[in-house]
Parts: structure tokens; sequence; C-alpha cells
């Protein structure tokens, strides 16, 4: 989990019980792992072990799954990591935890996904994805120049968007839907410097996804991580207007010695 650093640890503390009822867990579960005091495993084996020692079947992808992600956030939340940093996802599982906002852009594309059969129901999907659109807009506008007296009239208007009833019942409750997502996909206005999407850092991803595709992934782990890493270099030069290759020059000693690269990390902080 990205989110946990270089920490190989499991913790199963009241962070981690918290994420097992969030995600709706057997409550009889949550009772026979909790103890008085936090229990902390080294690593992913010893985390295994003691679950299998309390009677989890840990060959059951599913519930194991859910317990390893409770494990990894008590891990998180035991290392003071993440703090009050809004997460922004498109609602994928390993993301939905602490502070977490949802991205419009896939909260949309759920409306592009419906397939209506008759033409009264197309309508009603083009008209809810235009109320939508404007509404995002909106949102955007409001982002720039931040004014607390109008969040109440756009809580106002989310509801009346995604409360609205067609008579298309895909649509009516995918619109249900989203309103339960309401705090989440409104969290901007609460924390106006977080993005409406995510994006930015799908554009991030999608170098790594590229060469995944064309190459088929790397023959061991560490190939991946010289992939990764170098990816990662160019990525952050590219960001930070510099030429990759003279970055990779000056630091090999082959460059031609008349401009010298400052390290990454503080040309990182001096851009703050």
């Amino acid at each position: 989990m990205l989110l946990r650093g270089n920490y190989q640890d499991y913790v199963l503390n009241d962070a981690a019980f918290g994420y097992l009822e969030d995600r709706r867990a057997d409550p009889a579960l949550g009772s026979e792992l909790r103890g008085v005091e936090p229990r902390l495993f080294s690593n992913q084996v010893p985390y295994m072990e003691y679950l299998a020692r309390r009677g989890v079947d840990i060959f059951d992808r599913q519930g194991i799954g859910v317990l390893a992600e409770a494990g990894l956030w008590g891990c998180i939340r035991h290392h003071g990591l993440v703090g009050d940093v809004v997460i922004v996802s498109d609602d994928a599982g390993q993301f939905r935890v602490g502070n977490h906002a949802l991205c419009w852009i896939h909260a949309e594309r759920l409306l592009q996904k419906l397939m209506p059969a008759k033409a009264k129901e197309v309508r009603s999907v083009a008209l809810v994805r235009d109320l939508v659109w404007r509404f995002y807009k909106a949102l955007k506008a409001w982002k720039q120049k931040p004014s607390p007296q109008a969040i109440p009239a756009f809580r106002r208007r989310f509801d009346r968007i995604f409360t609205m009833r067609t008579g298309y019942n895909a649509l009516d409750t995918l619109l249900v839907r989203l309103h339960r997502r309401k705090d989440e996909l409104l969290k901007v206005l609460e924390r106006p410097e977080i993005p409406l999407h995510t994006n930015a850092s799908e554009n991030n991803l999608r170098t790594f996804v590229t060469k995944r595709k064309i190459s088929g992934g790397t023959m061991s782990r560490d190939g991946r991580t010289a992939r990764d890493t170098m990816l990662g270099l160019m990525k952050t030069c590219k960001k930070l207007g510099l030429y990759f290759w003279h970055y990779l020059g000056d630091r090999l000693g082959v460059g031609d010695g008349n401009q010298s690269i400052p390290p990454l990390p503080g040309a990182i902080l001096a851009r703050g």
C-alpha cells in the first residue's frame, strides 16, 4: 500500500478496527481479534500466522483482503502518516480510507456508462449529465475564490440534482447511490485546496502503464525497482522543468560540467 511508505509492519489498533467497521466486516471477527493494547507485527508473515491461529481462513481471498487492508491502515495511523490529508480517489477500495473525497470525473463517468433503451431515458440521462457538468463548473469556479457564504447554496443544489427521479430505474438508482456520497463529493467545500478529480495522478501513472503494456512487465523485483525509479525520476524532472538526460549525466559525472543540477528534493521544496 503506497500510503504507508517504507513501513512493512501490520498493526491491529483502533484505526484498524474502525476500518473493519467501515467495511461492514463481521462484528464477531473484530471482537475476536481486538485486544486491550494494539498488536504490532513486523511484516505480513507473522500477521497472517496470528490470524490463522485465531481461526481466520487466510485462503479466503475476499475475507483476508479486508483484514490485510485493516492491518495496513492500522500501520499508517500508528506511524502518524497521512494525518488529515484528504485522499482523492476514483473509489478504489485501497484508497477509500481516512479523510476521503471522490473524483468528480469518475462519478460522472458512471452516468456515461448507462445504456438507456428508450428516447425518454436518453433525454433523462442527457439532462442529468448537463446538470452535473454545470454544477462541476460552478464548483471549479468557487474553488478559485472560495466563499463560505456560498456553501449552503451548493449543498442545496447538490440535493436537488441527486434527489431527482426520472422514471428511468437505472439512472434513479445511480442518483441515490451518488447522493449517499455527498460528503465525499463536496469535500472541496471544506478543503478548497484539494483537486476535484484524479486526472493529474492518473497522468503520472500513464507512463508506467504504457511501459508495462509494451514490455509485459519485468523479470524480477530488481528490474521493477529500476524501471519505476527511472520513470519516477523522468516524471519529476519534467515537472521541475529539467532535462532528464542532463540530470542523469550530472549524477553520473558524464555531463559537460557547465550546469550543475541541484538535488531534486531541494528543487521540489524550493517550488513550494
